[in-house]
């Protein structure tokens, strides 16, 4: 192995241990409010108002949503932590020591982005198994499942970079979540099916991204959607790719590296 090579393989185990060891070590903001959050939908929306709902999509409505829970944790999860954790880098103006080692651009967003991908899935792993107190989940298809979450993790933890590359103070990591990010999320169809939108609706729908993040977890989960799978699979690739290269882009640039 080259010098650079292993100097870049050092460097990426590192930041992926700096950015696991972090979230883990703050458990009871990072993993613990997520999974309270999610077990009161379970509560309100599961067990309360899903009895009066009935059936939805041919499954019972807790069934119908805990795919859409599950995913939402991942999204918010992977997203905060990249967006928060680089910020914090710039903040301290360790980022800078970094940027002029002679570590790989590809390399520190890797590391960042696995960093919140890891958390995504530790918390969609602890929502998982807390779903199953509240029903039984079979997985329809789990190439689909594990592919969607994958992509969905690594799609926010790039849209967290880019937030925290551009954000100037605290309050800026915290716009994009909350008027963007929520939004999208709860119009997403978590909650519900866009079959029951009117027409005009539906199509408006199919313009959120989180929708087919959603649907297609759902597809894996249960085997039913509201979308075509493979046009949001081929989304998903399609924008992975083209976040990478604009946050690589934004790392070579430098623009954005001083908080």
């Amino acid at each position: 192995m080259s010098v650079e090579l292993r100097t870049n393989w050092v460097a990426l185990n590192t930041i992926v241990y700096r950015e696991v060891r972090r979230f883990l070590r703050i458990w009871p903001q990072t993993l613990l409010p997520p999974a309270i959050t999610m077990v009161l939908y379970f509560v309100i929306f599961g067990n309360l108002i899903g009895r009066q709902i009935g059936d939805m999509g041919g499954f019972t409505y807790m069934e119908y949503i805990v795919p859409g829970l599950i995913m939402m944790s991942v999204i918010t999860n992977s997203y905060g932590n990249v967006v928060s954790s680089f910020f914090g880098s710039k903040f301290q103006r360790s980022i800078e020591e970094l940027m002029v080692s002679p570590v790989s651009p590809h390399t520190i967003l890797v590391g960042y982005v696995l960093g919140g991908v890891l958390r995504g899935l530790a918390v969609g792993v602890i929502v998982t198994i807390l779903s199953l107190f509240f029903t039984q989940l079979q997985v329809h298809h789990l190439g689909v499942t594990v592919i969607v979450v994958l992509l969905t993790a690594t799609i926010f933890s790039l849209l967290g970079f880019v937030n925290a590359v551009f954000a100037r103070n605290f309050d800026d990591i915290s716009i994009i979540p909350t008027f963007v990010l929520t939004p999208l999320t709860y119009l997403g169809g978590v909650f519900y099916s866009i079959n029951l939108l009117p027409p005009f609706w539906q199509t408006v729908s199919l313009a959120n991204p989180v929708l087919h993040m959603v649907n297609s977890f759902r597809y894996g989960i249960l085997g039913v959607s509201d979308i075509s799978i493979g046009t949001a699979i081929t989304f998903m690739l399609v924008a992975t790719a083209v976040l990478y290269v604009l946050c690589v882009r934004l790392l070579v640039s430098g623009r954005g590296m001083r908080a």
